[in-house]
């Protein structure tokens, strides 16, 4: 992951055009206002209830805090009008981040979603964007989510002015999985505060004991025997007596939590169409001091809900 410093070199090499006209050299947080003009340039084609504004990136936006600035503007180049639709709707890409897919997904992702304060709206460039892609999108296969429509490459500019984040000669093609290599869903570390991110970008979360694991074409199927909710999300009520998650793509790769059945498991996953699948397993672990830091944490925080977006 970049530096905050590595990070406004890029910007800076690449948006200089648009700021040649200051008077003097801009420091990385001199973009704390906007004038009427500003206003205009960013809405000019969008129509917003708010006029653009420049705010903190708060802390609890775990995606962007730290990302190499302090200041985001609002509305973001994603549409997204307030705060709370910030934090909610890029809740689902924390995760993940902990993959190390692309070394640019950071600053890729925080460009649209929490954008620096500059005169004008500055896009990432589109063979970030392709990098990116090209190197999560497998990743992210594994999880059930394609790559987003919201996040088409193509239409993102080839050059000239634009976010880069790291050199066009220095991206690498993604290196293939091998089989030796953990199921992406399986390699999570026992961090309490990663673990929450994690619950919270899922659509469910549940304490569970396996019966079976059974493989079904190229995917891993997990029979329970008995399951809590600590968060249902879609899981239907016909389908919870019999609930069967599916560990996508994940037939021949290695998962250390499954080589044993006995004891129990949180695991968190999502709704693709018919199936539930399965995001992240951990073993439930009360002697670990991370794992019970994680269980106080579910049990004082809420997480955001989908409806607070429209609050």
């Amino acid at each position: 992951m970049l530096s905050g410093e590595s990070i406004w070199i890029f910007v800076m090499l690449w948006v200089t055009p648009s700021l040649s006209a200051r008077e003097s050299q801009p420091s990385e947080y001199d973009y704390v206002s906007f004038q009427p003009e500003m206003r205009r340039q960013y809405q000019s084609g969008r129509f917003y209830s708010r006029p653009a504004q420049c705010v903190d990136i708060p802390q609890d936006l775990a995606l962007c805090h730290g990302v190499g600035y302090n200041k985001m503007v609002l509305p973001n180049l994603l549409d997204h009008e307030t705060m709370v639709e910030v934090k909610y709707q890029a809740s689902s890409w924390v995760p993940l981040l902990s993959k190390n897919c692309h070394p640019g997904t950071q600053v890729f992702l925080c460009s649209l979603f929490a954008p620096v304060c500059l005169d004008r709206p500055i896009y990432p460039c589109r063979w970030l964007c392709e990098a990116v892609r090209d190197g999560c999108e497998p990743v992210m296969q594994y999880f059930g989510f394609p790559w987003p429509e919201m996040l088409r490459c193509d239409q993102y500019p080839r050059e000239d002015v634009c976010i880069a984040g790291t050199s066009p000669n220095a991206t690498q093609a993604p290196r293939p999985r091998t089989e030796t290599e953990i199921c992406p869903q399986c390699d999570s570390e026992i961090k309490a505060d990663t673990m929450y991110e994690h619950m919270c970008a899922s659509e469910f979360a549940l304490k569970v004991t396996v019966r079976e694991v059974k493989k079904e074409g190229g995917d891993r199927k997990l029979v329970l025997r008995k399951k809590k909710a600590l968060k249902r999300g879609p899981i239907h009520k016909k389908d919870w007596g019999d609930l069967v998650l599916y560990l996508k793509n994940g037939a021949n790769c290695p998962c250390h939590q499954l080589e044993q059945l006995n004891g129990q498991f949180l695991v968190l996953g999502r709704k693709v169409k018919t199936q539930y699948i399965l995001t992240a397993i951990h073993k439930w672990d009360k002697t670990n001091r991370e794992f019970n830091r994680f269980m106080r944490k579910v049990k004082k925080s809420k997480c955001p809900k989908p409806h607070s977006v429209f609050m």
